[in-house]
């Protein structure tokens, strides 16, 4: 027996909210582990970077002010929420500066809670000479 289109069309009535309800969780969770990668890359970006500021500001000062301006310049470029805990380290061997950056991944939203592991950002760049 075959059953009306208008029968068959009614039966079908909210089938696709209910998928659509079915699948939001999924949704959910897929945008917010792909929200906590995006924040993973930033803070790795960010860290290469303010190790790149830190050795530079290194290099250009003197052997006595270099740590100063090192951190100073490693944490000058970073926003606020990655600012609070990170960490910028200088050092000077054989003419070469390096820099060392450690920053936390925040969890979710920037400023709150963070991850228990950090990323390191390094850099190194030859001493500058006076004259």
């Amino acid at each position: 027996m075959r059953v009306p289109a208008a029968r068959a069309r009614r039966r079908d009535d909210g089938q696709v909210t209910l998928e659509f309800l079915g699948m939001t969780p999924v949704i959910v969770v897929t945008l917010v582990v792909l929200w906590q990668l995006v924040l993973v890359g930033y803070t790795f970006t960010l860290a290469g970077n303010a190790a790149d500021e830190a050795v530079r500001a290194g290099t250009a000062a003197s052997p006595g002010e270099r740590q100063g301006a090192c951190r100073q310049a490693g944490l000058e470029k970073l926003p606020g929420a990655w600012e609070g805990k990170a960490d910028v380290a200088c050092a000077t061997a054989n003419g070469y500066v390096t820099a060392d950056v450690d920053l936390r991944v925040p969890l979710l939203f920037p400023g709150t809670v963070s991850f228990p592991f950090d990323v390191h950002g390094h850099a190194g760049a030859v001493e500058e000479e006076t004259d």
